[in-house]
């Protein structure tokens, strides 16, 4: 039995502090991020002028995650905290300042081709269907080669996300989002009266260089060396080079995946890539504030764990945080498809830019999102688990099949759902959703054998609790949904407010252990404040 001052329960505890100010960052964010969403489709609904914007900003998101974003972290973290566990600074700032510098110039230079090449661009990689429409092609072009600087703005600011992470300060990266989003607010509100969608477009500009701006004092804080090098012949260099290549293509496949939807959402009914980009972007708000919060706070200290050797405590850290997620992602999951109309009708509906008509579009999409929320979560935790050990190919290689899958069901569903009678974009979300799931399911497999277990009696045991409170929780919410005659804002902060509580009050009658352990924790934080 394992004594209260174990290296592995401050492990755990080192991430649930890290896990918990991220959260609140996330929260922020999120209520940022709604905020922007609000703002965007009540200014220009699910017509041409958002369906054009939509369409150009995927390549800047693409540009950003092939290079800058989820490849380049993966690899750059865990050979940066080897360097900080093993006191070798300099070492470190080195390996940093090379791979800001490798970047700047790798992005520009796609940045720039994009831009020149921006027609070519929308008419056969981005949204063919828009040609059809001469004046939303041409807006897309336009939008796009506005948007594309911000694409260079954000690899020197995901890179320093990395960094901060790295050395333990989580509450400025996380922060880092909502500054992006405060951007595109301010370019709704103070500059599309004047400039239309084109203000949205700049405000991405923008909120790209507060997203940099808000981290750059604690970088300085840190106290670091830059040096103006490429670094071509260090070798830790070309290892974050030769971990990252694998992941590359993980990425590169996923964002594929992302092009496809566009692509194809293009060629369906007017408002579909709108409701595709905004379903994904609800279920991504659960995801963020609860799975990307505790991957963000793990993956330091697994890497710590596994630079050190200490794969029994990464074992037990790993658990912790699958449990976690498992034990919050699910309910978050339910609820949402419980609440998914009332939720969209008080953020976005208007009845002139959004009708019913959008909100029938955003939540059909939500649905067949939000179905894989748990898959999601789960693939967020065990891939940083891989790149902590510094296997990049492992996570990739399933990512790769797993979201090859996800092309090919994209391509079936989304006819299939047509034929039924339903909405193409569902198709689209649910093969999204099957994919991930298995994707999960395997890294969980491999990573089980590779750990020598992952505490699966305490998983199982959680899981079966969850779901029996879930049900309870979930027959409250549908019955408020359907047989009460409440205005959508109540039935949405009812609805939630009460479902929690069952949810909670049904875990600490079954005596869930990870969760009455968190309301200990913030029993205390509360008594500390009041003393």
């Amino acid at each position: 039995m394992e004594s209260h001052n174990s290296p592995s329960q401050s492990a755990n505890r080192q991430i649930a502090l890290a896990a918990g100010t991220v959260m609140i960052a996330y929260v922020f964010s999120s209520v940022i991020n709604l905020a922007k969403g609000v703002v965007i489709l009540r200014a220009f609904g699910t017509g041409m002028e958002n369906e054009a914007f939509w369409a150009a900003n995927r390549v800047s998101e693409v540009l950003f995650n092939l290079v800058a974003g989820g490849a380049l972290a993966s690899a750059f973290i865990p050979t940066f905290s080897s360097f900080l566990v093993h006191k070798q600074k300099e070492n470190a700032w080195k390996l940093a300042s090379s791979i800001i510098n490798l970047v700047l110039v790798i992005i520009s230079v796609l940045a720039i081709l994009a831009a020149i090449f921006a027609p070519q661009v929308v008419r056969y990689i981005l949204a063919p269907g828009f040609v059809d429409d001469p004046e939303k092609f041409q807006l897309t072009v336009q939008l796009l080669r506005i948007i594309l600087p911000s694409t260079v703005i954000f690899s020197i600011s995901g890179l320093m996300m990395g960094i901060l992470n790295a050395h333990q300060s989580f509450l400025f990266p996380a922060l880092a989002p909502s500054m992006y989003s405060l951007g595109m607010i301010f370019g709704v509100v103070f500059l599309s009266p004047s400039m239309g969608i084109f203000g949205l477009a700049w405000g991405v500009v923008l909120g790209a260089s507060f997203h940099l701006l808000v981290q750059l004092p604690k970088l300085i804080h840190l106290g670091g060396n830059y040096w103006p090098i490429l670094g071509l012949d260090n070798p830790s260099v070309r290892q974050v080079g030769t971990l990252m290549l694998p992941r590359l293509a993980g990425v590169a496949v996923v964002q594929l995946n992302f092009l496809v939807n566009t692509n194809l959402a293009s060629r369906y009914t007017e408002g579909s890539v709108t409701g595709l980009t905004y379903g994904f972007a609800l279920m991504l708000m659960p995801l963020m504030l609860i799975a990307q919060a505790i991957a963000t706070a793990s993956l330091p200290t697994f890497s710590a764990q596994a630079a050190l050797g200490k794969l029994d405590e990464m074992r037990n850290s790993l658990s912790t945080a699958l449990r976690a997620v498992f034990m919050l992602s699910i309910p978050a999951a339910v609820g949402m498809i419980l609440l998914r109309f009332p939720l969209i009708k008080v953020l976005y509906e208007n009845g002139t830019t959004f009708t019913s008509e959008s909100t029938e579009l955003v939540a059909w999409a939500l649905l067949w999102y939000t179905s894989g929320l748990v898959g999601h979560s789960a693939v967020e935790i065990l891939s940083r688990a891989f790149y902590a050990m510094k296997d990049t190919r492992t996570p990739v290689f399933v990512g790769v099949i797993a979201m090859s899958l996800n092309i090919i069901l994209s391509l079936v569903l989304g006819p299939v759902f047509l034929r039924i009678g339903w909405l193409a974009i569902g198709g689209l979300a649910l093969a999204n959703s099957i994919a991930t799931g298995l994707e999960s399911i395997i890294l969980l497999i491999i990573l089980r054998k590779r750990l020598n277990g992952l505490e699966g009696s305490k998983i199982f045991n959680l899981l079966w609790k969850v779901l029996l409170s879930v049900v309870l929780m979930g027959i409250a919410i549908w019955w408020l949904v359907d047989f009460t005659n409440l205005s959508n804002g109540l039935t949405l902060a009812i609805g939630a407010l009460v479902g929690a509580g069952i949810f909670a009050f049904s875990l600490l009658v079954f005596r869930v252990e990870d969760f009455n352990v968190l309301v200990k924790y913030f029993m205390r934080k509360i008594i500390r404040n009041k003393a």
